[in-house]
């Protein structure tokens, strides 16, 4: 393909992508391996130079474009040796007179309100920066300085004691030490979260929202021989975690829930349990530099939802807690009425429950919590509250 060519396929991609956007349908990355299955004739070089194109239109522009062709108009007007591609052969149509694409921006601008107020614009470059690809070492079968030793281009992460660093252009899936289990795909501030717990050999502990599992296997290899319970509504997302758990050797009861029944479903472990992390859905806004999408996929209707969400599963959660137990809130949000604000809504509702500080040394203070993010701590972005049950 001519580097025309490949400017007009992202232009394609990009339309599919928007269409996907609108009807809640699948992510970028799956549409750009569908379009290709189609075109077999497209070199390797062909796939990464095109799909390298989708992500900087999507990182380019913060409210959805009208288009593929406006996406990449856009991106153009910033990197002026793509504009000479229209009009080539096989690349896109010519520029029009007076023809503008969607403007740059790094926070939609109804969004911007609901941001914490530590996040202000000088941070918002450092949410669509390329993520770089950590590890969390499984330390029940090696230590963080003798994983280090297994990759060359690695460093230690600086605030979790389990994490190694790499390039974001890196690949493990095949490296013997994620197939034998001595590590899994963990960003830092996750790590971070499952640190919070303080959770200790021996205790019960619930992770409510567990989705694959990743939180649940750190606390598992923190805390040796405690009884972790992970649990979802979501049977595709939670089937992961047998397999992978298997992979690490953790000992992890994975539950299905059937919402609005989780209480009746969680029955014996009501009042029981030392720690419950509510991990609770969220808008996404602090992984936005993994899924720059995500910021043309959120809606007003969808945060209220969500938040309406956070609310109830915190609820639950505090239902579980064993008195002088701890419960902890966590969402990879940089929102406020989904951090800060939504703990202080908790406490609202359950006066005695005490707000108490996270055992980790990350972040700024956020109301009752901390806020981790990209820019200040180079790690996703996450608010976390650990409040505990009076006794």
């Amino acid at each position: 393909m001519t580097p025309a060519a490949r400017l007009q396929a992202a232009i394609e991609v990009l339309d599919e992508v928007i269409a996907s956007v609108r009807e809640d349908g699948p992510p970028a990355d799956a549409i750009v391996t569908r379009y290709f299955k189609h075109r077999r004739y497209a070199g390797s070089k062909d796939r990464r130079a095109v799909r390298e194109l989708v992500f900087r239109a999507i990182r380019h522009t913060a409210e959805r474009p009208s288009s593929g062709r406006s996406a990449i108009v856009g991106l153009a007007e910033d990197e002026p040796e793509l504009l000479a591609l229209f009009g080539q052969t096989r690349g896109p149509d010519p520029l029009h007179d007076g023809e503008t694409g969607a403007p740059p921006s790094s926070v939609p601008a109804w969004l911007i309100p609901e941001l914490s107020a530590m996040v202000t614009a000088e941070e918002w470059p450092a949410l669509l920066e390329r993520a770089p690809l950590d590890l969390r070492a499984n330390i029940t079968k090696i230590s963080r300085d003798e994983l280090l030793d297994q990759f060359p281009d690695a460093a230690p992460t600086t605030i979790s004691p389990w994490g190694i660093r790499l390039p974001s252009d890196s690949r493990i899936d095949d490296h013997p030490a994620f197939m034998s289990g001595l590590l899994e795909v963990q960003d830092e501030g996750s790590q971070l979260i499952a640190l919070a717990c303080g959770a200790e050999s021996g205790e019960r502990i619930v992770d409510l929202c567990a989705g694959a599992g990743g939180k649940s296997l750190a606390l598992s290899a923190a805390a040796p021989g405690a009884m972790i319970l992970a649990t979802d509504s979501n049977r595709a997302r939670l089937s992961k975690l047998r397999p992978r758990a298997e992979r690490g050797g953790a000992a992890v009861e994975a539950r299905l829930l059937n919402p609005p029944n989780e209480l009746d479903e969680l029955a014996d472990w009501r009042d029981t349990a030392d720690v419950v992390l509510v991990d609770a859905p969220c808008s996404g806004s602090g992984t936005w530099r993994r899924n720059p999408e995500g910021r043309w996929r959120l809606t007003a209707d969808r945060l209220d939802r969500l938040i309406a969400a956070q609310e109830r599963l915190l609820d639950i959660g505090a239902e579980l807690v064993r008195p002088s137990g701890r419960l902890v809130y966590a969402v990879c949000s940089l929102l406020s009425r989904e951090g800060a604000a939504q703990i202080a809504s908790f406490l609202e509702r359950h006066s005695s429950w005490i707000s108490e500080e996270t055992a980790i040394a990350a972040g700024r203070p956020d109301g009752a919590g901390r806020l981790l993010t990209p820019a200040h701590d180079r790690t996703d972005g996450f608010f976390v509250a650990r409040l505990r049950r009076p006794c």
